[in-house]
């Protein structure tokens, strides 16, 4: 375990790469299980998650390699040795559909190994998954769609249990109450696409992440047209091989540091980005005041000419501005000039920062999914604690913006979704520092540094 201790009121100059889009890399090592060859993936930021996703995987027969210098992992399919590298702390007996409930319930994403498992050894037997305590975020959807594909489907002492000797392509339809669903159209996708005949998916997610799990799919040899858009057809195959793959850049760790630029008034510029899949985002960053400047890999923020305005925001499914985002733009909000709302259409319970930004000095009154944040014209230092990912890297943010020392506890969660968030904030001229609790630490956590 461990902490940052922020010291704020440093504006931020300076130039930062973007890591590999951790909501992309999740779903697309999930995907490595349909395939009959070896699979090599490219730009795997190192991330809390992808170890979990990592041991999940092995239980489940996979050989998993990461290459300690590089972004590059490579993941086999079971064979005669494959056992050797298999968790056995933690699979259990039946290991080649059934994944272990002490993985799932650290991330959601462990979840997306439910479409593949069935579709490629006909029969998955997955926990309800767990991740951060955002909100409600039931998985009826996934169960639908599968269902639709001929799956039998029950649910078991907290597991899902699939079984079906073939998938059969259906027209399914995904949208929920709050938009489409990005992880369920991942299962359904990597499903579908060993399905015998046509599946239409209505209502699909068309975020890029599921962008660039399709592109993954087609490099296979799946089938599949329509991916960015709310229908995709796939033509189901017998089988899919190998390929390389280099993932998409991580769009919410580009707009958490493009966000660190602006509320400490200073400029930067994120390289390796692709900005399209920022426009939300840069439009009303630029709406607050900040000079945007995107370029074919990069974007720059100026955010130097004086206390940015108070711009209200939705997050909504993409195009829209995202939800993993919402958080960190709450916080931009609090030091704002003026007052505006923030609403969650994706899960409307997504505010428990709100409590942790106000004892920074923040003015945030929260009902239902919108907060509304009446601007500050200063921050002062405190000890907070992070409950989800994207919490933590708000309070991170806020302390940027505060007078003084600032402490925000439970870090692990930031870990989980940014590839040292610290570092490279340091080298925007922040001082951050990451406190390690080295008493607390066993042997088990120390091995997991790859």
């Amino acid at each position: 375990m461990s902490h940052f201790e922020i010291i704020g009121g440093i504006a931020l100059h300076g130039e930062v790469r973007c890591s590999g889009a951790k909501n992309a890399a999740l779903p697309i090592m999930a995907a490595a299980i349909l395939a009959s060859e070896p699979v090599t993936l490219m730009g795997v930021p190192r991330l809390a998650d992808v170890r979990t996703q990592t041991r999940l995987l092995r239980c489940l027969g996979l050989q998993v390699e990461r290459d300690r210098r590089t972004d590059i992992l490579v993941c086999r399919p079971p064979g005669k040795d494959s056992k050797s590298v298999t968790d056995r702390n933690v699979c259990p007996p039946d290991e080649d559909v059934c994944a272990p409930e002490g993985l799932l319930r650290q991330m959601r994403a462990g979840f997306c190994v439910l479409g593949p498992l069935l579709a490629r050894r006909r029969r998955a037997v997955v926990p309800l998954p767990g991740g951060c305590n955002i909100g409600d975020r039931p998985v009826d959807l996934h169960l639908k769609g599968l269902a639709a594909l001929g799956a039998d489907i029950r649910l078991e002492h907290g597991y899902v249990v699939a079984e079906a000797p073939r998938l059969t392509g259906a027209a399914i339809d995904l949208s929920g109450p709050h938009g489409s669903t990005v992880t369920g159209t991942a299962n359904v996708l990597s499903a579908a696409v060993l399905a015998r005949g046509v599946t239409i998916i209505r209502g699909a997610a068309m975020e890029p992440e599921i962008v660039d799990l399709g592109d993954f799919l087609v490099k296979l040899g799946a089938r599949i047209e329509g991916l960015g858009t709310g229908t995709i057809r796939i033509e189901g195959v017998d089988q899919l091989g190998g390929a390389t793959h280099r993932l998409i850049p991580d769009r919410i760790e580009a707009a958490t540091l493009l966000i660190a630029a602006a509320i400490t008034g200073g400029s930067a510029t994120v390289t390796g980005v692709v900005p399209e899949h920022l426009h939300a985002v840069l439009e009303k960053l630029a709406a607050a005041g900040a000079v945007i400047v995107a370029g074919a890999d990069r974007v720059s923020i100026s955010a130097s000419n004086g206390r940015l305005r108070a711009v209200d925001i939705t997050a909504r499914p993409f195009p829209g501005v995202p939800t993993d985002v919402q958080a960190q733009w709450t916080a931009l909000s609090s030091v704002a000039d003026g007052a505006c709302r923030v609403e969650d259409r994706v899960f409307p319970g997504r505010f428990l920062h709100v409590a942790e930004l106000n004892r920074l000095g923040a003015k945030i009154v929260c009902t239902g999914g919108t907060a509304v944040v009446t601007g500050v014209g200063r921050l002062s230092g405190a000890r907070v604690t992070a409950h989800d990912l994207r919490a933590s890297a708000a309070l991170v943010l806020a302390g940027l913006a505060a007078d003084g020392r600032t402490i925000v506890e439970r870090t692990d969660h930031l870990d989980r979704g940014y590839q040292r968030l610290d570092r490279k904030l340091r080298q925007l001229g922040v001082r951050i520092d990451r406190v390690l609790y080295l008493h607390r630490l066993s042997d088990k956590a120390k091995q997991q540094s790859w």
